[in-house]
C-alpha cells in the first residue's frame, strides 16, 4: 500500500481533525453502496479505510512514523533494531546500528530476533480496524433499525442500529476488519452512523421538539388536533386562547433511553397560521375589533423603547 498520508491528501504534521475531514471526504466519494458494481472504486475506498485505520489512532499513527509498522498496520522486524543500534552509537564512535558494540555480537542479535519470531513478536499481529459510516434516517435513529452496508472486499453485514442512537455513534463488528498475520486475528469494522435530520422532528437529549402549524380558530378557541411524533400520530388538546410560541408536553413520545429505561416527552409548540387566501369577511371583522381592542405585543414584550 501507498503511504497514508499521500492517500489521503494529508500533510504529515496534519492535526487528527484535518486527517478525519480528509477521510470522511474521500469515504463519501468512494463509499460501495453509491458506487456499486465499480470495482476500482471499492478498491480505492478500502486503500482509503486502511490509511485512516493508521493515521486515525494516535498510537498506531506515531508507530507508523517511527517506522515500527508499515502502512498495512504490520509491525516491522528491523525497525527496532535499527534504533536500538543507532542509539548506542556515541558521537564520533563507530556506527553499529545492530548494536554488536555491546559486546553480544551478531550472533546474540539474531537470536533474540528468531526468539522473536518464535513468540510472534514479528510474525503474529492483529489485523487493523477499518473504519466504515453508515448513513441512517432520524427515525431509524429513533426506533431502532437494521442497515445493510457493504465492506470493502465486497462482504456485505446486516448491522443492528439500537433504538434511540445518537449521531457519531461508533459501532465495533468484530473480526470484520483487515486479516491479521501468523494465524492472529482479525481486526475489527467501525462504523460510524451519520444520521439525517428530519423535515420537522429534533432532538435535545432523550426529548423530540417539533413546532406544530395551527389555524386562528384553533388557537383562539381551543381544539383537539392530530400530532405526529416518532411512535405514530396522536391526538393532542390545544386549550383556548393559546398563542404562537405556546409549548405543549406529550409525556413519553421521546427517544427511549437504554440506561435508564426510560422514554423522553415530545415537545409541541404552536405557531399561528393564517388562510392562504385573503377572506374580506374576517377582514373587516378584525378591522372593527382592532379599533375598540388595541394592544402592543411588542411594547408589552419590552422590544420597544419607553415613551
Amino acid at each position: 500500500m501507498s503511504d497514508p498520508y499521500k492517500i489521503l491528501n494529508v500533510s504529515r504534521d496534519a492535526s487528527a481533525d484535518e486527517i478525519k475531514k480528509a477521510y470522511r471526504k474521500l469515504a463519501k466519494r468512494y463509499h460501495p453502496d453509491t458506487n456499486q458494481g465499480d470495482q476500482e472504486v471499492e478498491r480505492k475506498f478500502k486503500e482509503v479505510s486502511q490509511a485512516y485505520s493508521i493515521l486515525g489512532d494516535a498510537d498506531k499513527r506515531a508507530q507508523f512514523d517511527r517506522g515500527e509498522i508499515d502502512a498495512e498496520g504490520r509491525q516491522s522486524a528491523w525497525g527496532s533494531g535499527f534504533r536500538r543500534g543507532y542509539a548506542n552509537t556515541g558521537a564520533g564512535g563507530d556506527r553499529d546500528p545492530f548494536g554488536f558494540a555491546g559486546g553480544g555480537g551478531a550472533e546474540d542479535f539474531f537470536s533474540e530476533m528468531f526468539r522473536g519470531r518464535r513468540k510472534g513478536g514479528f510474525i503474529r499481529r492483529k489485523g487493523a480496524d477499518v473504519n466504515y459510516t453508515v448513513p441512517v434516517s432520524f427515525l431509524e435513529a429513533a426506533q431502532g433499525a437494521k442497515k445493510r452496508i457493504k465492506l470493502g472486499d465486497g462482504k456485505t453485514l446486516n448491522v443492528t442500529i439500537a433504538a434511540g442512537t445518537e449521531d457519531r455513534d461508533v459501532l465495533r463488528l468484530k473480526g470484520q476488519g483487515l486479516s491479521g498475520m501468523g494465524g492472529a486475528s482479525s481486526g475489527d469494522a467501525l462504523v460510524e452512523v451519520q444520521i439525517e435530520p428530519h423535515a420537522y422532528f429534533t432532538r435535545k437529549d432523550d426529548n423530540i421538539h417539533l413546532e406544530l402549524p395551527v389555524t386562528l380558530q384553533e388557537a383562539l378557541l381551543g381544539a383537539t388536533v392530530p400530532v405526529p411524533t416518532i411512535h405514530g400520530q396522536v391526538t393532542m388538546k390545544i386549550p383556548a386562547e393559546s398563542n404562537t410560541g405556546t409549548t405543549l408536553r406529550l409525556k413519553e413520545k421521546g427517544i427511549h433511553n437504554k440506561k435508564t429505561g426510560k422514554k423522553g416527552d415530545q415537545y409541541v409548540k404552536l405557531k399561528l397560521v393564517l388562510p392562504d387566501k385573503p377572506d374580506s369577511e374576517l377582514n373587516s371583522f378584525v378591522e372593527s375589533w382592532g379599533k375598540s381592542n388595541r394592544y402592543d405585543p411588542r411594547r408589552k414584550a419590552g422590544m420597544l423603547d419607553k415613551d
